[in-house]
């Protein structure tokens, strides 16, 4: 089993509660040096923490609290340390900047190897970044991460797709980085140049930067014939390298010597138990410039709760893939129900190809929710038969009621249809705001 770093991988629980505990201390005392922080750590005493849980006395920090402190409010050290800022999208309001001393990135750069290596990548491999640079963290969180490892790293970035399957066929790129929905389009222009996606030297993928289910970790791995892994990770903590799939794919390790977790209510912030799905609250133990407390990811998942150590050997807890986040919940005709729960049932139909998007609308004269999911269909499903399109369409709305209890409409289409994004792919489109 290969390990970056075996001794705080496979640190004894006991060991790795008391490092936290450590460090916890010391970055409550690091925050003290901010104004916002002095102010809401008033009631706080961090010398009489003794253990992780001990962390629930501190208040949280919500993305409102890193916009209003823009720009660098919730610094720590002084101006001329700082080597590196990334900053989240200003979409909503302003960006959420984060900033990085030399040691925070070589930090950095650690985790994402251990990642790296613990997917079973190592520097006899050709890793290609097919993901955003700049701003944007994944790009240069894996980059530098791969260049630790000693991997001979393309950093491709996104787009120019044909250019992209070049590279990998005239440098024989075993290892990528993409977003899921980017690597399927990636899998479709393949077929159409001519290539079997198979013939690629391609043996892994790290995909992450938005939800995806199972099903779709399934599909990129049978179009690619490659090991397909899970990430976890936003720009607030680091960006990628906070969790990552271990070769045993049964949840992903969150690094606790650098992340200290919590799930709670996302309704009424109570800490839950292991097992428990709801929101993922992370306080940085390990930085430098911009230490968070009790960050609030808004990201849903739960800690892996299966009574076992993870046989690969590592004893950093596991959490569950993300499932979405709390404001990526959909309410249609008074039922809550997520993106990926579609697309679940979705990929598990061989005759769906790899893009959809989900559509909600208002019509009638009540003006009722309406859900219309269209679906991309392998060219073999148009052969005429439409005795066999109407029988898929009803599976495929019965499997989708079954699991959202609302009845979709659901529209066939041929491949190619949709749009694709070179970034993160929209598969929600609410209309029911509009006039």
């Amino acid at each position: 089993m290969p390990f970056w770093d075996k001794h705080i991988e496979t640190l004894p629980r006991n060991e790795l509660e008391d490092l936290q505990v450590k460090r916890l201390k010391d970055t409550v005392a690091r925050c003290r040096k901010t104004v916002f922080y002095r102010n809401r750590l008033k009631s706080v005493d961090e010398s009489q923490f003794s253990t992780p849980e001990d962390v629930s006395v501190i208040p949280f920090t919500t993305k409102d609290d890193l916009r209003a402190n823009y720009d660098f409010g919730l610094v720590t050290v002084p101006r001329e340390e700082i080597v590196r800022m990334h900053s989240s999208s200003g979409t909503t309001g302003k960006a959420t900047v984060i900033f990085h001393t030399i040691k925070d990135i070589e930090t950095w750069a650690d985790l994402v190897a251990r990642c790296i290596v613990m997917a079973g990548a190592n520097r006899a491999d050709v890793f290609q970044n097919i993901i955003s640079y700049g701003m944007f963290t994944g790009g240069l969180g894996l980059h530098y991460g791969a260049e630790r490892v000693g991997m001979l790293t393309i950093p491709s970035g996104v787009g120019n797709t044909k250019r992209q399957i070049q590279l990998m066929h005239d440098f024989n790129t075993t290892v990528f980085h993409a977003t899921p929905s980017y690597i399927l389009y990636v899998s479709e222009v393949m077929v159409r140049e001519g290539f079997d996606p198979k013939e690629f030297d391609l043996r892994i993928g790290f995909v992450g930067a938005e939800p995806h289910s199972e099903q779709t970790r399934q599909r990129i791995e049978d179009i690619l014939d490659i090991n397909a892994f899970n990430s976890y990770g936003m720009s607030e903590l680091n960006g990628p390298g906070v969790a990552f799939e271990c070769e045993q794919k049964s949840g992903m390790h969150i690094w606790e010597d650098s992340y200290l977790l919590e799930v709670v209510n996302p309704d009424t912030c109570e800490v839950l138990a292991p097992g428990e799905e709801g929101e993922l609250v992370v306080t940085t133990l390990n930085r430098e410039a911009m230490p968070i407390l009790r960050y609030r990811t808004g990201d849903l998942a739960r800690i892996v709760d299966d009574g076992e150590e993870c046989s690969c050997g590592r004893t950093h807890v596991r959490i569950s893939r993300i499932k979405g986040r709390c404001d990526d919940m959909l309410i249609v005709k008074g039922v809550n129900m997520y993106p990926s729960q579609i697309e679940d049932v979705l990929m598990s139909f061989p005759e769906v190809a790899t893009s959809y998007q989900i559509i909600m609308d208002r019509a009638g004269k009540k003006a009722l929710d309406s859900l219309t999911v269209q679906v991309e269909l392998y060219p073999k499903m148009f052969d005429g038969d439409l005795k066999k399109l109407r029988t898929l369409e009803t599976d495929i709305t019965r499997s989708v009621q079954d699991e959202i209890v609302v009845r979709p409409k659901i529209e066939f289409l041929e491949p190619g249809s949709l749009p694709r994004s070179e970034g993160k792919a929209v598969r929600v489109v609410d209309k029911r705001g509009e006039m």
